[in-house]
């Protein structure tokens, strides 16, 4: 039989137990005594000697549902074991707080990573909360994604303005696609993970490879309005003339990340994932922009004359005919 059914044959109760212990061990207060000019509270406990010798349970009754007494030993048993002289809360609620610190050559966010998984193998009554530098590392992350989308709108809104079109914007932004594989991608073979650093060289690629897609379609654009010029010849000649100063702008900001990339000392390691993006980035997406945004620029300008012949203006600029005389590119 075991003890809670022995107690319950007994017409003993946890309660009890419970209320037998506190009043032997605990602060109950069982009556004041007033005096003329103060009072004092009269509390139970047991004397010394009993309180320090753990075989003195023995020597506790607890009273039974039906009025007698029943010794605690009947109903109970004493165990020694190990536990926390002191139990921490967080929230109200028992928490444990459990500390980690980073290997040579490791992140922050790997750890953070690690813990996560090992989070998810924990049972559901248990939940887990970063504290210290592990949530600020989760703080800084928060919203990054939302971030990079607005700054996407914006150079979006800010591209329409400056080209009165809602087509081209789209040619221009075609290549962030790539740069964006490319920073993964070396990331991911470096070693790397997407932290705060990793995500400030995606927002620095945007610009870079946003600059060498503006060199192409401004120029495509100004040689289809001086003269009866196709879309393709047009950024096909685009992409002869700016090839150049496309190269020297890529170089000089490759070479101005490549000593991030490399870069060793104190903090360089968790520097180093932003020269890592963009570098990558800035490799992969150069091979990949002169080939893509051509043909992304050619059904893009094809659309926008379909949209323009079906709708009207509103899609895009209104494109010159020879009888309309020579227009300027400015």
């Amino acid at each position: 039989m075991c003890i809670r059914d022995r107690a319950s044959a007994l017409g003993v109760t946890a309660a009890q137990v419970e209320d037998a212990l506190y009043t032997a061990y605990g602060q109950r207060q069982v009556s004041t005594i007033y005096a003329p000019n103060d009072e004092f509270w009269v509390v139970m406990e047991l004397e010394d000697q009993y309180q320090k010798d753990p075989t003195a349970l023995s020597l506790l009754y607890v009273r039974s549902s039906t009025g007698t007494l029943v010794p605690l030993n009947a109903v109970a048993s004493l165990t020694t074991s190990l536990g926390p002289l002191s139990v921490n809360h967080l929230g109200q609620l028992p928490a444990v707080t459990v500390s980690f610190n980073l290997k040579p050559g490791k992140q922050i966010g790997e750890a953070v990573s690690a813990v996560n998984d090992l989070g998810r193998s924990l049972p559901a009554s248990i939940t887990m909360q970063f504290q210290g530098n592990a949530q600020a590392f989760e703080s800084s992350l928060t919203g990054l994604g939302i971030l990079l989308l607005i700054a996407i709108l914006v150079i979006y809104l800010v591209l329409g303005i400056l080209y009165e079109s809602f087509i081209h914007p789209l040619t221009i932004l075609s290549g962030l696609p790539s740069a964006a594989f490319g920073a993964l991608l070396s990331l991911q073979v470096c070693g790397y993970g997407l932290d705060l650093y990793g995500f400030v060289g995606v927002i620095m690629l945007i610009g870079i490879v946003k600059k060498n897609a503006i060199m192409m379609v401004d120029f495509a654009i100004a040689r289809e309005r001086e003269g009866n010029t196709t879309a393709a010849e047009a950024v096909y000649q685009g992409c002869l003339v700016r090839f150049r100063p496309i190269m020297m702008t890529t170089m000089a900001a490759l070479m101005g990340t490549l000593p991030i990339a490399l870069g060793t000392g104190s903090g360089a390691n968790s520097r180093r994932a932003l020269g890592v993006a963009v570098c990558g980035g800035l490799i992969f997406s150069q091979l990949v922009t002169l080939y893509l945004t051509p043909v992304f620029y050619t059904y893009m300008d094809t659309f926008q004359s379909w949209l323009e012949r079906r709708f009207g203006r509103i899609a895009g600029i209104r494109k010159p005919h020879l009888a309309d005389g020579p227009v300027s590119a400015d």
